[in-house]
């Protein structure tokens, strides 16, 4: 059938080709303020605005989540019985939508099973490789797993088809893995120390535990092995019987009674590693973290050297190479070494390989090796891991979403990933970043600005439309935009130094330099130089070192800020004082909780494979105390009230007045300096971004005694206009007298610092080395690296 000539008379644009806009109307999620915006797709468009505006709101939890809404919702009621559920946003329209493919930077699971291999694809096509061409052949690539035990089982299988045809067939099986039996495929070895966990020339009864909180009069811990009648509670630990040892180490939970109170009994290892082991370490209160860094020791598995693989994974070779050498190459080097292999009949399983390995490269990641724990990448680095798979990828017409792509980039590496960025635009996909960075905010082809502050004082559309008229539109972003922090003119004098002598960690190749003390010093480099092995891993401990990290919070959705900084503490003690009465009450995970909803303030109602519905509990409206508790006041408020305060206003509150309350009031003073003034007491963690987390991490540790502070990129997540704050709070650290040393990127911290080190010239073995020490004035007046260049450009000098 021919198709009928095109007339004059027929509209020049197709029908399908108007659809070139993602509509919002109507948003509300979190503190979104009824947001309606058209976004242009097939064009780079990035959202801006200060830390807690609304901008992961709208772009994740309302766009993204609703595009993958929809796709589950293609698949069968079967198939989507397996998958996670969502709830549809609170939005009222949403049209235009195209599949989301979500880039964020959510740590890759610290798993100690996973590596970098194991999180993309690289390990797998890798143990083909060796399965097929290794020599001696021992097996499928499971053989070469370090993840996959070694099996073997034989029994009878009774298969029943009718009361006629049961019959039970023998069968056998055998499956040959790659795990080291000894660390079970971990690499590592724990031993418990237990000379730190009792003293055993002394008997239970005489005080023998020194595990920090176990009093001798606790029914929990103490008295159920003092009576649990299975020891002798008066003989010293060290006459115990082999029986009485094992049971006193290692025994099963079992059932004991103690006055007539019915406790569990269970062996002292296991139950140190549920009670101290399983927990956040960063959570932990000083006195116990420091115990478990001393009862616990971890050394390099005896076995497979720390390879993770048996001995027979390790045996099989191709050119002299086996899987662990691979696996411990630079990624650079190892993709040099698979484009040597010419074997025609894996062509397209090295083709494959290869194209996953070059990605690595291209996106600033050649550094890492396959062995990397995936735990131990940053947020950018993890990021960037997941962006590999969508590199080569032949899809146009998708929905790209990052999340702060540069977190964690050197200003050399922002023009790389802006670089990529575009390239996949110009295929065709819808691009969504949220990003703070000037250098990316300038390639967008269209600006969403979200403020005009942070929390309930932010979710509004501040300024919509192309760069330039962000610069001329007066919002705190546009701004802020051109900001440039200069040079200092006089630089502090260090009170001291901190020795590093011969640091070898990871690529550091035996570095020698004494980082100064009492003043701001700054760690930068190119992404794999060797910052973090410099700080984290060669700084002697023990020398007061208070070291803050972008390691996760973990937490649950009854966890918030109250509860993590210990500011609940104060608070409940005040209201018992003042109302006569116990501070249990006042805690929701505790015997002030609604019983109706368990203190989660609402009711989850789980419906298979649709949407779970959270309903906000009829009892206590949401406010997760039970009726009788939020009678009790002290200042005029119930503790719900206090609870729904943002940092700011309680800090207020408990500053002076009949409810001034010093204890809780300088933990609120350390919050709001740290920039977390609107975050709400009651705020669950689960709902803090990266940036966020780090910041209550340094307002938890300025409480403590540490001389050294060490940052690992505090400006990760913050606002233009929040790097000032910041900056000054970094000064007010060194002026009352502590050493500050910060792991940083960002251009204002440098030209902000008193002392730079500079590590490179490259990543990985191509760094390791200082390649520049002294004040910012001296790296821009010598521009010897590509930190001086950048921070020359910087400036303006």
């Amino acid at each position: 059938m021919s198709m009928a000539p095109r007339t004059d008379t027929q509209s020049p644009v197709h029908v399908a080709d108007r659809h070139d806009l993602i509509r919002v109307h109507g948003a509300r999620v979190n503190n979104l303020q009824d947001v309606s915006i058209e976004i242009p797709k097939r064009r780079l468009t990035v959202f801006t605005g200060v830390s807690g505006s609304g901008k992961s709101s709208l772009v994740f939890h309302t766009i993204a989540a609703e595009s993958q809404r929809l796709i589950n919702e293609t698949y069968s009621a079967f198939v989507q019985g397996f998958m996670p559920t969502l709830a549809r946003p609170e939005v009222d329209v949403l049209d235009g939508l195209t599949t989301a493919i979500i880039v964020d930077q959510q740590r890759l699971g610290a798993d100690p099973r996973s590596t970098v291999g194991t999180a993309t694809d690289a390990n797998a096509m890798l143990r083909i490789l060796f399965s097929r061409l290794g020599q001696p052949h021992i097996g499928s690539p499971h053989a070469f797993a370090f993840n996959v035990p070694t099996v073997r089982a034989s029994g009878a299988l009774t298969v029943d088809r009718g009361a006629a045809k049961t019959r039970a067939v023998k069968k056998t099986f055998t499956r040959t893995g790659g795990m080291c039996t000894r660390c079970e495929g971990r690499g590592s070895v724990s031993d418990i120390d237990l000379t730190q966990l009792y003293d055993d020339s002394k008997s239970i009864a005489e005080g023998a535990f020194t595990i920090p909180g176990w009093k001798s009069d606790s029914f929990w811990t103490v008295r159920v092995y003092a009576e649990s009648g299975l020891l002798d509670p008066h003989k010293p630990i060290r006459k115990f019987t082999k029986r009485e040892m094992q049971d006193f180490l290692y025994r099963e939970p079992t059932k004991v009674k103690v006055e007539g109170v019915n406790l569990t009994y269970e062996g002292l290892i296991p139950k140190i590693q549920k009670s101290f082991l399983s927990k956040d370490k960063e959570a932990l209160q000083p006195h116990i973290r420091a115990f478990v860094e001393r009862a616990v020791t971890f050394t390099t598995c005896p076995e497979c050297d720390g390879t993770r693989l048996s001995e027979a994974a390790r045996s099989s070779r191709i050119d002299g190479i086996n899987i662990a050498d691979a696996c411990a190459m630079q990624i650079s080097d190892l993709a040099g070494w698979v484009r040597g292999r010419d074997e025609p009949t894996v062509a397209p399983l090295l083709t494959a390989l290869q194209g996953t390995l070059d990605s690595f490269v291209e996106i600033g990641l050649g550094y890492l090796s396959l062995d990397r724990p995936s735990g131990t990448l940053s947020g950018g680095e993890a990021q960037r891991v997941k962006m590999i798979r969508h590199l080569g990828s032949s899809l146009t017409d998708t929905t790209y979403v990052f999340d702060e792509p540069t977190a964690g980039l050197h200003p050399h590496d922002i023009q790389r990933m802006n670089d990529l960025l575009l390239r996949l635009r110009d295929k065709g996909n819808t691009v969504l970043v949220v990003e703070h960075k000037p250098q990316t905010i300038a390639i967008a082809d269209h600006v969403v600005d979200l403020g005009p502050g942070a929390g309930t004082a932010g979710g509004t559309v501040c300024f919509e439309g192309t760069v330039e008229g962000l610069r001329a539109g007066g919002t705190v972003t546009g701004r802020h935009l051109g900001d440039r922090t200069a040079l200092k003119e006089t630089v502090r004098k260090p009170t001291g130094k901190l020795p590093v002598r011969g640091a070898t960690t990871h690529n550091l190749q035996d570095v020698d330099v004494d980082i100064p003390l009492g003043v701001l010093a700054v760690v930068t480099g190119v992404a794999g130089s060797g910052k973090s092995s410099l700080v984290h891993g060669s700084i002697p401990a023990g020398s007061g070192v208070v070291s803050v990290d972008q390691g996760a919070i973990k937490g649950s959705r009854r966890s918030n800020p109250a509860t993590y900084t210990g500011l609940l503490e104060p608070i409940r003690k005040a209201f018992a004082k003042a109302n006569g009465v116990k501070p249990g009450l006042f805690s929701a995970n505790s015997e002030g909780a609604c019983p109706h909803c368990n203190g989660a303030g609402v009711i989850y109602t789980d419906l298979a494979m649709m949407a779970g519905v959270a309903t906000t509990c009829e009892e206590c409206e949401g406010k997760r105390f039970e009726a009788s508790v939020l009678d009790h006041h002290f200042g005029g408020r119930d503790i719900s009230e206090v609870l729904a305060m943002s940092v700011a206003q309680a800090e207020e509150f408990f500053g002076d007045g009949e409810a001034r309350t010093p204890a809780a009031h300088r933990i609120l003073g350390r919050l709001a300096d740290v920039g977390l003034g609107y975050l709400h007491l009651g705020q669950p963690l689960t709902t803090l971004s990266g940036g966020e987390r780090q910041r209550l991490k340094l307002a938890t540790h300025m409480a403590e005694k540490g001389g050294i502070y060490v940052l690992d990129e505090p400006t990760a997540g913050l606002h233009l206009a929040d790097v000032e704050q910041l900056l000054g709070l970094l000064d007010r650290l060194v002026d009352s007298g502590k050493s500050v040393i910060v792991v940083e990127h960002h251009p204002a911290v440098m030209a902000h610092a008193d002392w730079i080190i500079d590590l490179g010239p490259g990543a990985g073995h191509d760094g390791g080395r200082i390649v520049f020490e002294g004040t910012p004035t001296d790296l821009v007046a010598t521009r010897s690296t590509l930190t001086g260049e950048h921070l020359a450009a910087y400036v303006g000098a």
